[in-house]
């Protein structure tokens, strides 16, 4: 039996998921859960103990890794993106790259405005009203001459 097609429609029949595509399924849910309890124990570990700063920046550089391992495997399996050809794949990754560098260089940008707002104008209203202060000029009254 033909499928029909309407107006140039091309229809692509579907058989049912097979034993290797549940089990592919059933293999990355179980990856995918491990990689979320392992990331949970990392943050609690962290929250409830007192690590020096190294050792704090190690583990949670292990989260952000361990979080980029969970969005490679839902992108590959669930959203199929694993299976495509490479430059379908360079067409969704490189763009995604792009938005990851945009938003890390507006956090440095936000941060480096916060340190230099707080460096040239300090909390302290003492110290404030000293930066805010224009320098007056002897001998200068203001007006037109």
């Amino acid at each position: 039996m033909e499928h029909q097609t309407f107006g140039g429609e091309v229809t692509i029949p579907h058989a049912a998921p097979g034993d290797d595509s549940k089990k592919r399924i059933w293999k990355t849910t179980i990856i995918l859960s491990i990689i979320t309890i392992v990331e949970l124990g990392v943050g609690y570990l962290l929250y409830f103990t007192d690590f020096s700063h190294l050792v704090d920046l190690m583990f949670k550089g292990a989260v952000i890794i361990l979080s980029f391992a969970k969005a490679f495997y839902i992108v590959s399996i669930f959203m199929h993106l694993g299976d495509e050809i490479r430059n379908m794949i360079m067409t969704i990754v490189v763009p995604l790259l792009l938005f990851v560098w945009f938003i890390i260089a507006f956090l440095w940008d936000g941060d480096s405005w916060k340190n230099l707002r707080n460096q040239y104008a300090p909390k302290d209203p003492v110290k404030a009203e000293q930066v805010t202060q224009p320098a007056h000029e002897e001998g200068h009254k203001g007006g037109l001459k």
